[in-house]
């Protein structure tokens, strides 16, 4: 049980990556009073844990409806999650998700409100983006147990509450990290993925060879 809530803890950790939306909050929220930011952040991780929520609760549900089994999940998961670090090691997924903040922005200016930024882009998809659910729905098909089901709605809850920790620190963080060590944090953080991803490929192969 320890093992499957470390795997959980590190995968979620590794794909939503709180440390490296601290910057993307930033430039998401430039200009904003300290109150703004508060309430951009408090509803961009609700609005993250309602959607993440209804994953976590369904996603058996929508792998049987579709038939799909935990086993192709396990390898398309797999599959998602190590391009999502490969992106990491290579500096790619940062200057996607800036990409996407640059784009909020730029709405921003012209219509754009709080309650909008809160949900575009950082409650979708930058918490709780594709790869984020299909991690979710990949763990909660390998809980063994109803214990461990639950304790995996504990983790995803500590991880929702370090984003809006990091949200709310944002500017602290950055001064404290700076650029280089965020950028050797991201890499080491999309090699550990990396592995990850690998071994849930790994098992859903080993599960489709074995009789």
């Amino acid at each position: 049980m320890l093992d499957y809530f470390i795997n959980a803890f590190a995968t979620l950790f590794v794909t939503i990556d709180p440390v490296g939306l601290a910057p993307m909050f930033l430039a998401v929220t430039a200009g904003m009073t300290q109150a703004d930011r508060r309430r951009v952040a408090i509803r961009a991780t609700i609005t993250a844990a309602g959607i993440l929520l209804i994953f976590y609760a369904s996603g058996q549900t929508v792998l049987n409806v579709l038939g799909i089994s935990v086993s192709a999940f396990r390898v398309a998961g797999g599959i998602l999650l190590f391009l999502i670090a490969i992106e990491m090691i290579f500096g790619k997924r940062q200057e996607r998700k800036a990409e996407t903040a640059e784009k909020a922005i730029d709405s921003e200016a012209h219509h754009g409100t709080v309650n909008e930024l809160a949900i575009f882009p950082l409650a979708i998809p930058l918490i709780s983006g594709p790869a984020t659910i299909s991690a979710i729905i990949l763990l909660s098909s390998q809980a063994p147990d109803p214990i461990t089901y639950a304790g995996l709605g504990g983790v995803i809850a500590v991880i929702l509450l370090s984003c809006l920790g990091a949200f709310l620190l944002a500017d602290k963080l950055e001064r404290l990290l700076g650029e280089t060590a965020q950028l050797v944090i991201t890499r080491l953080l999309g090699v550990l993925l990396a592995a990850l991803s690998v071994q849930f490929v790994a098992d859903g192969i080993l599960a489709f060879v074995q009789p």
